[in-house]
């Protein structure tokens, strides 16, 4: 049975929008056999343009049932059903924070006809519901309207059950509840075990080593997915030789990467390919030329004995950090391996190289700042603490870099503890300073937001 379900919201974010309309079709692999539509009160204003989109004001949904008024009756209907959306993680997602809003764990395996769609029908410029409608010739009335959509989704989700392969669905099956198909070898209490939250997660084989570790920001979907999809025959062979899964929240993210490389670094499990942010291939050198000044050149690691300024992915990003540095520290363009010439450097010719170039600069005065620069490649100097979210509301994360060295991580009670650099250090559990340690804190804050930094 399948619960082929659409969703108009808020907004795009579950963790803070809400439903505002919902329409589900309950279908038996043959034909719709059930229905259920209705406009919810969201208890919170539709922002302007959402109501463009989808023609839904404060109005319309100012006499509509509150979500909890049809809870029962949504868990009554789709109860033994598996969900149906087109972008199934935006639609269950919603329902499942709405019903945990209410206290109620509501779990479905699902299905996403997005990624059907582009196994069974490959070959559409876009597989947007709209515009996959137009180019199937499936009628779509109403579009932006949970009914229109779901009714439009039914009809897709039908032609693809007629030209699919049963192993199709079930290798795009997101499993959210334990199945003994699945799980032949994990006990039912484990997978029911397993949380939402952010951490790093252990499975374990008959004799209870560790044969894989890995980290997410949801730990049950990410377990899960290990069970369906991937069909390589590694991936087989992990999910039969699973008979047990242990795992720990840490709350930040950042700390559940940390974590994860070195749990792996230390058990070294199976499973584990090595980590891809070990396997730099580039580095940062800096040697001393004839004339005794600093020189700085982005190398293959592989054709360079001895070890590098700081590591790099690939040789663009060391020509990147050579240029900021440049910059910051008004360096040579052709010492720092930037600017190929016999004589001056073109920033030499623009007034923007003091000459070391030629030699008319001193070589202490100007490897004086070519050392402040292998300083800041290395990190040193740095000294702060890095907070962020925890287990829970009253907790905070804290990572520890003192003189551009990884110290380790913390937790600390928000109504406890005072913020300041000496009470921070007393919650730090001492972790492995490594080259990959402080390259994951640094990727980490240039892609990602993080509560507060304090600086000492």
């Amino acid at each position: 049975m399948y619960a082929i379900v659409d969703l108009e919201t808020t907004g795009g974010l579950s963790a803070v929008d809400r439903i505002t309309e919902i329409a589900i079709f309950i279908h038996d692999g043959e034909k719709v056999i059930d229905e259920f539509t209705s406009l919810v009160n969201p208890e919170r204003s539709i922002p302007p343009f959402v109501s463009r989109l989808t023609g839904i004001s404060d109005k319309m949904v100012a006499d509509a049932p509150k979500f909890y008024e049809i809870a029962k009756k949504v868990i009554e209907l789709t109860e033994g059903c598996v969900i149906v959306a087109h972008n199934s993680g935006f639609d269950y997602g919603f329902l499942k924070h709405e019903f945990k809003m209410l206290g109620y764990d509501f779990r479905k395996n699902s299905l996403c006809t997005v990624q059907l769609s582009r196994v069974i029908l490959p070959g559409h410029k876009s597989y947007s519901l709209g515009k996959l409608c137009k180019s199937l010739g499936i009628a779509l009335n109403g579009r932006h309207r949970a009914y229109g959509d779901a009714g439009a989704t039914v009809s897709l989700f039908e032609m693809l059950l007629e030209k699919g392969l049963p192993n199709q669905f079930e290798q795009h099956l997101s499993l959210d509840l334990y199945s003994a198909k699945h799980h032949p070898n994990v006990p039912k209490e484990t997978i029911e075990s397993l949380t939402d939250e952010t951490g790093i997660y252990y499975f374990h084989n008959k004799e209870g080593q560790i044969i894989y570790i890995g980290k997410s920001k949801n730990i049950r979907n990410r377990v899960m997915s290990h069970f369906t999809g991937n069909t390589t025959r590694k991936a087989k062979k992990l999910r039969n030789a699973i008979a047990d899964i242990s795992f720990e929240q840490t709350g930040s993210e950042l700390v559940a990467l940390l974590k994860e490389e070195a749990e792996i670094k230390k058990h070294q499990p199976f499973f584990n390919s090595t980590l891809k942010r070990s396997e730099f291939r580039f580095g940062i050198y800096s040697f001393k030329d004839h004339r005794g000044y600093i020189t700085f050149s982005v190398k293959d690691k592989r054709s360079v004995s001895g070890e590098p300024v700081c590591f790099v992915y690939s040789k663009n990003r060391g020509v990147k950090m050579m240029e900021q540095v440049l910059e910051k520290f008004k360096l040579c363009q052709k010492l720092c391996g930037l600017y190929e010439s016999k004589d001056a450097c073109f920033n030499h010719m623009v007034r923007l190289c003091n000459g070391a170039c030629i030699g008319q600069e001193a070589v202490s005065v100007y490897n004086h700042r070519a050392n402040r620069a292998i300083a800041y490649l290395k990190g040193k100097g740095q000294n702060f603490f890095i907070v962020d979210k925890g287990r829970h509301q009253q907790e905070r994360t804290v990572v520890h870099v003192e003189n551009g060295k990884y110290m380790g991580f913390g937790y600390v009670d928000v109504n406890d503890t005072f913020m300041d650099a000496n009470s921070l250090k007393e919650v730090v559990k001492p972790g492995i300073d490594n080259k990959d340690t402080l390259q994951i804190i640094t990727s980490y804050l240039r892609k990602k937001k993080v509560e507060r930094i304090i600086k000492y």
